[in-house]
């Protein structure tokens, strides 16, 4: 890791109405609206979207970082995130996320060892660790099998 402080450019462009679009240096760019449940087309990323995908993909490299330092192997990860945006002391806001990682294991994986490191690893993103919204993990883990 480089030293920090690390410092995130992220630019949008718009007009008054309609489409944005999203983009970082290096990156292909992302269209941006608001979502159906907003009065927005449905058929592009909005914030309430990209805010869970920062969740999950904070989660997997945080995962793969803290899997590596506790010499713990997966095989496979999938995580569906849920977002619940509602009123709360008289604001519009995210009042929970639901992270289901299901994560699947070589043969022969420790269970228990393996959940101590999906906990600590949602407990150590940093886009987790820097929202207020309480976030709640749901691991499923699933044995890998062997073939023969």
């Amino acid at each position: 890791m480089k030293p920090l402080p690390h410092v995130y450019d992220v630019r949008l462009a718009a007009g008054p109405a309609g489409y944005a679009t999203v983009t970082v240096e290096g990156a292909p760019a992302l269209r941006s609206a608001p979502p159906l449940d907003f009065d927005g087309p449905g058929d592009a990323w909005s914030p309430e979207h990209l805010l869970l995908a920062a969740v999950e993909a904070c989660f997997l490299f945080t995962l793969r970082a803290v899997a590596h330092a506790s010499r713990v192997e997966f095989t496979a990860l999938e995580v569906r995130a849920t977002g619940t945006v509602d009123r709360q002391d008289g604001l519009m806001r995210f009042t929970e996320i639901v992270l289901r990682p299901k994560l699947t294991l070589p043969p022969g994986a420790d269970r228990d060892r393996v959940l101590r490191v999906l906990e600590k690893s949602e407990r150590t993103c940093l886009v987790s660790a820097s929202l207020s919204t309480p976030i709640r993990l749901e691991p499923e883990v699933v044995a890998g099998r062997l073939d023969g």
